[in-house]
């Protein structure tokens, strides 16, 4: 129940609840409100998730800079990615400039995204910089937008599914240096031997 809550498959955590006789641990329409927003933002919309953030609880954003930032940039980078270039320099210098002059992490963040004006299509333009583009950039900032509503909502960040895979997979290692046991394999879930993987 847990993991689907997290990641936000709320049919199945509404039929999970209901098939194991389980109390909703929370508000259904919570976790629909939070899949709009990261689906506003892996689509590319900012303008909005950070709307819909508001309507959520306006004070994720008041007390979370970092956070505030973050969105603030990925809203930069969809101007440069839709070639907006004279949008993505007024924004630039009126919303981030201030906001990198408070903080070095902001700043060596904010030169990085204006490095793709720089590089434009060019070969030359060093991975750090390319992958702002990628899918991926989306997708990590509506993961950090995801873990912070998550929180405002004293839920945990990350399902503890990962967390037990994460943790198995240390004592596995921890056991691997000390005994040679065999191996849980993730791929067929079956044991093994050593080695087999």
């Amino acid at each position: 129940m847990d993991y689907l809550v997290i990641e936000g498959y709320k049919t199945a955590a509404e039929e999970f609840s209901k098939e194991a006789g389980l109390e909703a641990p929370v508000d259904f329409d919570s976790i629909e409100n939070r899949m709009n927003i990261r689906e506003a933002l892996q689509r590319g919309d900012v303008g909005d998730a950070i709307t819909r953030m508001n309507d959520l609880n306006p004070e994720i954003l008041d007390t979370n800079p970092s956070l505030y930032f973050r969105l603030q940039q990925q809203k930069l980078i969809e101007f440069i990615r839709q070639g907006k270039v004279t949008e993505a320099l007024h924004f630039a210098q009126e919303e981030l400039a201030p906001r990198g002059e408070e903080s070095p992490e902001f700043l060596a963040e904010l030169e990085r995204t204006m490095a793709l004006l720089a590089f434009e299509s060019s070969p030359l333009m060093p991975s750090s910089v390319s992958e702002l583009l990628s899918p991926a950039q989306r997708m990590k900032t509506a993961a950090e937008v995801n873990a912070a509503i998550l929180e405002s909502l004293s839920q945990g960040k990350e399902a503890k599914l990962v967390g037990l895979l994460r943790l198995l997979c240390w004592g596995e290692a921890m056991l691997e240096e000390k005994a040679d046991l065999p191996k849980l394999d993730l791929n067929d879930g079956t044991f093994g031997e050593r080695g087999s993987r």
